[in-house]
């Protein structure tokens, strides 16, 4: 069995092209739920993988869609999705099976991600005892807001 890939995209160009994707999402989302297969765009090859899963979004989150992949995520395929309908995106990621945790944009055609690194998730630690993660001197319930933390440092590293 897959591990499942949580991954979620914000597009941003025009709002009739918001509403297109917004259409191929609800059509995606549709399609799976009556095959109970994950899904792919018409306009993209079915032979390299990366399909949809269990496909929502929130009400008045306009361009703004959460999924699953199996295993990785899908960036390729979100790629192609912007570049056929001409928009800019900024992709999250996390398999934390894997150690997958990641963060892509694509702006004018440029894709830049940042995700971290072995060395990254070993500067934090869980305590079994106290049910705590532990980083930097401080304790943490979950180790989301951690994990955040260092991909953010990471971004604004790239950045300069």
């Amino acid at each position: 069995m897959a591990n499942w890939c949580s991954n979620t995209v914000v597009f941003e160009g025009k709002p009739e092209t918001i509403t297109a994707i917004q259409e191929l999402f609800q059509s995606m989302k549709e399609k799976e739920e009556k095959s109970e297969e994950g899904q792919l765009p018409d306009f993209i090859s079915k032979d390299n993988g990366g399909y949809f899963f269990n496909i929502y979004w929130n009400d008045g989150d306009e361009g703004q869609f959460q999924y699953e992949t199996k295993w990785s995520p899908n960036m390729e395929i979100i790629q192609k999705i912007a570049e056929h309908y001409e928009v800019n995106f900024t992709y999250d990621y996390e398999e934390m099976g894997n150690l997958v945790y990641g963060r892509a944009t694509f702006y004018d055609k440029l894709l830049t991600g940042v995700y971290l690194e072995d060395e990254d998730f070993e500067q934090y630690e869980f305590d079994e005892e106290t049910d705590t993660y532990h980083f930097e001197g401080n304790a943490y319930e979950s180790d989301y807001e951690i994990l955040e933390n260092l991909l953010e440092r990471k971004i604004k590293i790239q950045e300069t």
